[in-house]
């Protein structure tokens, strides 16, 4: 389990405690976190679960395979260097206290 703090476009802060294995785009879509929509449902083809992952993320995170790369060129909202699909982060104990900012639109 990992708390992890989702920061909407709009300021609001929730913090889930998400299950081991549940993507970040999961927890935030089955509670409710604005600005993730997971059109594909997770399987890295919409890119519209766009974030921006916090220092502490970035620096535990595996690099962003291929795929997710790809699909990050697609994205509608700025990319940045710490831009990640939420549905490639799978949560664990390693990522606990990790922020994820949400950008303004994903479509």
């Amino acid at each position: 389990m990992a708390n992890i703090t989702f920061i909407e476009a709009s300021g609001q802060s929730t913090t889930l405690n998400l299950p081991d294995g549940w993507s970040l785009m999961q927890g935030a879509t089955a509670n409710g976190v604005e600005g993730i929509i997971g059109e594909c449902g997770g399987s890295c083809a919409c890119a519209t679960c766009h974030c921006y992952v916090d220092d502490f993320l970035a620096s535990v995170l595996p690099a962003p395979a291929q795929g997710e790369l790809d699909m990050l060129d697609n994205v509608t909202a700025e990319r940045r260097p710490n831009s990640r699909l939420a549905c490639q982060i799978k949560a664990s104990a390693a990522l606990e206290g990790g922020v994820v900012t949400l950008p303004e639109c994903q479509e």
